[in-house]
């Protein structure tokens, strides 16, 4: 009897992960379909191309795979799963249902929280304690599936997003590891998800790491983990420049006479900035020139940025 037949939708670094578990196990992956890097995105980590080249694997990278041409090709497959992996583009129910034994996604949260694009930073950025990577069948709406499987990481108090994700690499082969042989007999239980507690949030640019002062120290402080480097960062302009903070810790106020205003520079050397509630010290950053004829700052207590 012939091996389950595998269509593998997928990218980033758990892609990867996943693909190599699977390659590992034997499974008989048909095809890769993923994305190719983006030159203007800073790709700081592994994609899963190469190891599928590297096992003869065909690899397909279209700009979207809801297309008559390409619905057919898949078809052609004769995919009897279809499992997916931080791909990043919907995929239409035509292909979905291609696959008798099913479709099934990866997603990196617990859902039904943070479903929607970049769910790590997301969580970050609000604070959570925990995350983690959920199975769960593929349908019409996004992340909204019958959930297979779950497992869960802890969000430590300082940590940044790609740490957070790099605790997911694990989790994720784990989970898969346990549930690909339900998965390829057909015999994998799942469970509705309860849309009354579900999040959606859409993808996020570089714009998004913009600085409210207005904010608490810790929202801030939560914003800078959730997209400090390799992701874009978060930053304030001033006077033709960018200030990157890359890092930066949480202060009390200490001021002597009225309330310093959100954003006001407590001190230059170290940086300290006022927040709604606290403040905080601006630890690793860096000057981005955004006006070619502007002077570099030079920050002055009482400055208000």
């Amino acid at each position: 009897m012939n091996a389950p037949r595998l269509l593998y939708f997928a990218y980033s670094e758990i892609g990867y992960t996943c693909l190599d578990l699977l390659l590992r196990r034997g499974d008989n992956v048909v095809a890769l379909v993923t994305h190719e890097d983006n030159p203007g995105e800073k790709i700081w980590f592994k994609t899963p191309a190469a190891l599928a080249r590297e096992h003869d694997i065909p690899v397909f990278a279209p700009e979207t795979v809801n297309t008559p041409e390409w619905i057919e090709r898949f078809a052609a497959l004769q995919p009897d799963l279809i499992l997916s992996v931080y791909y990043r583009h919907m995929i239409p129910m035509q292909i979905v249902e291609l696959a008798p034994l099913g479709a099934f996604n990866l997603h990196g949260s617990l859902l039904p929280k943070f479903r929607g694009r970049a769910p790590v930073n997301w969580a970050v950025l609000h604070g959570a304690r925990e995350t983690g990577v959920t199975l769960h069948r593929m349908v019409k709406k996004p992340d909204a599936g019958a959930i297979v499987d779950q497992e869960r990481v802890e969000i430590g108090p300082r940590d940044t997003a790609e740490a957070v994700f790099r605790k997911l690499l694990p989790a994720g082969r784990a989970l898969l590891a346990r549930q690909m042989d339900t998965l390829l007999s057909g015999l994998a239980e799942e469970r509705p998800q309860d849309p009354s507690q579900a999040t959606y949030f859409g993808g996020r640019k570089p714009e998004d790491g913009r600085i409210r002062w207005s904010a608490t120290t810790a929202e801030i402080f939560n914003l800078v983990r959730a997209v400090t480097d390799p992701y874009p960062g978060a930053f304030t302009d001033v006077h033709g420049f960018r200030l990157m903070v890359w890092w930066a810790e949480p202060r009390e106020r200490h001021i002597n006479g009225s309330v310093p205003h959100p954003g006001q520079v407590l001190s230059p050397d170290p940086l300290v900035v006022a927040t709604a509630d606290g403040a905080l010290e601006i630890t690793r950053f860096e000057w981005r020139r955004l006006d070619e004829t502007a002077p570099r700052p030079a920050l002055q207590a009482g400055q208000i940025l």
